[in-house]
């Protein structure tokens, strides 16, 4: 247990500083690892929201689907890289062109939007995908999320993602969002 310690202080700081709403920080609770993915609990005050998140595959970045109460059938799905300095104002970069895929399966084409939040050091991509419940079957099933970002006419940005535990962590975290909140 005392080797995971440093891991998991480390997870839940980083995590702390994953929710991008005009810096706000909401407190981590329920962290459950699956894999390459967790699944967490996300509060602040009386609000709550339920994430499934793959942090493994970069030191700076992650990758989520996150639950909001009410919508729980409606996951969001956002990237957050970190830029290492806080940033001075909240505003949209971009909005570029986006592909996600799994593994050799289908090529879900939309949006991706670029912003930044006002103290926050990170730089968030939120996905707008007309075919979203198809994309999380595969993710639930495949092994790597491929995700290609066109930042400019001839220039791409590339990343993948692991999927091990994403599963479990996707339905941790909808069950949770269901129930309002996870059961002991």
């Amino acid at each position: 247990m005392p080797s995971r310690l440093p891991h998991l202080v480390a997870v839940l700081v980083g995590l702390a500083l994953a929710w991008p709403v005009a810096a706000v920080q909401f407190n981590v609770a329920e962290v459950e690892r699956h894999g390459a993915w967790q699944s967490m609990t996300l509060n602040l005050g009386e609000q709550r929201l339920y994430r499934a998140l793959e942090g493994n595959t970069y030191t700076d970045a992650h990758f989520s689907v996150t639950f909001t109460p009410g919508a729980c059938e409606a996951p969001w799905l956002e990237m957050r890289v970190d830029l290492g300095e806080r940033q001075a104002e909240s505003r949209l970069a971009n909005r570029v062109p986006a592909d996600l895929r799994v593994d050799e399966q289908t090529i879900h084409s939309g949006q991706a939007e670029f912003r930044t939040e006002r103290g926050d050091s990170g730089f968030y991509v939120q996905f707008d995908l007309p075919e979203q419940p198809l994309l999380l079957d595969e993710m639930r099933q495949g092994e790597l999320l491929r995700l290609r970002l066109m930042r400019g006419p001839d220039d791409p940005w590339f990343m993948v993602f692991a999927l091990d535990g994403a599963d479990e962590a996707m339905a941790r975290a909808r069950t949770a969002c269901r129930d309002q909140g996870y059961r002991s």
